[in-house]
């Protein structure tokens, strides 16, 4: 890898404390990344910031303007990597429009926030890359999961429009679908089911385990890398085969 590689020049990581947003940072930097990590979790934000190198800026990435104040004050950007997200584990008739309202934000509008931010950046390079963490869940389906799996689901669409929009200015977006992945977003998600529920996502897939973020974090690394430049409007499974077929 050269130094005036592009991939690896600038790179911000939106929802990147904890989780599969954090094991992402941590990829990019090592391969040489100067990676801005965004959340609203400052405390363990500025702590990684710190451990591998990178920026952190506290922000809500649901606040679009907030949000557009921020990166168009930091950016531009080569690489865009949408991790932020949040689950809950309940049937859709025991949620109310509240509990829908924050999933939406969460999983979709910080995503829109993010992007219309740092599009038109990329837009003017006439290059960038745009990796979004969707989930299995927006393909599949979510028992116990509706409005996390439709808000997902429609991230994938908006990925590939984003692809269909952009790419003859060499921009790629592309989705990374993760499975059951081991984070603490996971975790709080299934603690009404208990180990019950985990047995049951760890069975659902070909392997016969969770995933981990640093395997979820290479697949990511190499769609925001200049070998991925010819794939664009993907979605790629990091699910142990959870979604074969789909």
């Amino acid at each position: 890898m050269t130094a005036d590689n592009r991939k690896w020049r600038r790179a911000l990581v939106a929802g990147g404390a904890s989780g599969i947003g954090a094991a992402t940072a941590a990829r990019l930097a090592a391969s040489g990344a100067d990676v801005l990590i965004a959340d609203v979790d400052a405390t363990n934000g500025r702590r990684l910031a710190t451990e591998i190198g990178a920026s952190f800026i506290a922000l809500d990435l649901t606040d679009h303007a907030a949000v557009a104040a921020a990166f168009g004050h930091l950016g531009p950007f080569d690489i865009l990597v949408n991790s932020a997200g949040a689950d809950q584990h309940a049937f859709f008739t025991q949620t109310e429009p509240n509990d829908w309202a924050r999933l939406i934000a969460l999983n979709l509008g910080a995503v829109l926030n993010a992007t219309h931010a740092v599009l038109p950046g990329m837009q003017q390079a006439r290059y960038g890359r745009i990796v979004n963490v969707a989930s299995e869940a927006g393909r599949l389906g979510s028992r116990g999961g509706s409005v996390y799996a439709a808000a997902k689901g429609a991230v994938i669409a908006f990925t590939r429009s984003l692809a269909r929009e952009n790419g003859r200015m060499g921009i790629t977006a592309n989705v990374v679908a993760p499975g059951p992945i081991d984070t603490p977003m996971l975790r709080r998600a299934v603690e009404s089911g208990g180990e019950k529920l985990m047995a049951a996502m760890t069975a659902a897939t070909l392997v016969g385990r969770l995933g981990t973020p640093q395997e979820v974090a290479a697949v990511i690394a190499f769609l925001a890398s200049d070998d991925a430049g010819y794939v664009t409007g993907e979605v790629l499974g990091v699910s142990g085969g959870m979604g074969c077929g789909a």
